[in-house]
């Protein structure tokens, strides 16, 4: 998607000053890193693909039911979220039998952005401020995307988990991720729907942080804890 124009809210100083703590001081902000899946992209997507999606066809290749099949799944994934592998097609592809980047692709349709996340980027884009995507999804879901959104054309530099051997909930990863995109983590704006990986990255030292309250469109939002909570990016464009 090409921004075209973009709302009133997001021209001018207004939008880059705040007085309220819980928005972004913008003067003191040079690299924006964002999440893509449930921050710039509507996790409904990979909702629907992992809990209905792959328990179909995981049914179908192994003649049982629909909610035998989530049972069977369920502690697969419960037994590697937050690795690595929970968010490599590889493995899963491997664990179930199943082409997952084929089926990916037969549904990719539901791939689209959370509300307000691209006028966000376009107006982030006529800052002047670095823009990088950091995502701990595989390389081939991020290219399926790209392909889809044309989400690549809004961010300076984007970065997969995979790349440096460990997700973002690891604080090692964001040490091995600051030797290879140079960042002062004083100067820099992190936005994630994950409270675990937004603990991690304030343990190696980014200053302003922000969680997504709801990352899912076709589900109630969440307690985003101690993070400043904003339903889309689209609020951090309120002026104080």
């Amino acid at each position: 998607m090409v921004c075209k124009g973009i709302p009133s809210i997001i021209h001018g100083i207004p939008a880059m000053t705040s007085g309220n703590a819980s928005m972004p001081n913008w003067r003191q902000t040079d690299t924006v890193l964002l999440d893509m899946d449930g921050t710039v992209l509507d996790l409904r997507f990979d909702t629907l693909f992992w809990r209905e999606i792959v328990p179909r066809r995981y049914a179908e290749l192994n003649s049982i039911g629909f909610e035998r099949a989530l049972d069977k799944l369920e502690p697969k994934y419960a037994e590697v979220r937050g690795t690595l592998d929970w968010y490599c097609l590889d493995f899963w592809s491997a664990e179930l039998d199943i082409n997952l980047e084929q089926l990916k692709t037969e549904v990719e349709h539901h791939i689209r952005y959370l509300p307000g996340a691209l006028d966000f980027l376009c107006w982030l884009g006529r800052t002047g401020k670095r823009v990088v995507l950091v995502t701990n999804a595989h390389q081939d879901s991020l290219n399926l995307k790209i392909k889809r959104t044309g989400l690549d054309r809004h961010f300076d530099a984007l970065f997969t988990a995979h790349e440096f051997g460990m997700p973002k909930e690891y604080p090692e990863f964001w040490g091995r991720f600051a030797r290879q995109e140079r960042f002062d983590p004083a100067r820099t704006l992190f936005v994630d729907d994950s409270l675990p990986v937004l603990r991690a990255a304030r343990e190696f030292g980014i200053k302003q942080l922000f969680a997504i309250s709801r990352p899912d469109s076709g589900a109630p939002g969440q307690d985003t804890a101690e993070f400043p909570a904003i339903a889309d990016l689209s609020g951090l464009l309120q002026s104080g």
